[in-house]
């Protein structure tokens, strides 16, 4: 697998399901919620990840709403963060985060 690939397999819901699910999504985590996830996707402006506790949820953390200075969390690394706000045209959840921790940590 390559470093900066697309979130596929069974760690990541399928689009559909996603897209069916986004009113719950909304509903579940207003903006200023807290969450929790692993990084299930890398690219090089930011990093996918699968929300804990809210089925077919996927957020995407940019690299510009990350610690200035700091580098994107790898495939695997637990991560915790903010919601910012909600992009229906794609169905992600957009956060910032402020911790990560390695998977193998």
């Amino acid at each position: 697998m390559d470093e900066y690939d697309w979130p596929t397999g069974s760690e990541a819901p399928a689009a559909e399901a996603v897209q069916s699910s986004w009113a719950v999504t909304v509903s579940a985590l207003p903006v200023g919620t807290r969450i929790t996830g692993e990084v299930i996707g890398r690219q090089r402006f930011g990093v996918f990840i699968r929300i804990d506790g809210v089925a077919n949820a996927i957020a995407l953390a940019e690299i510009t709403a990350m610690p200035h200075g700091t580098d994107l969390p790898a495939l695997g690394a637990f991560v915790s963060g903010e919601v910012l706000w909600h992009a229906a045209h794609n169905y992600q959840v957009k956060v910032r985060l402020d911790e990560w921790v390695a998977a193998d940590e």
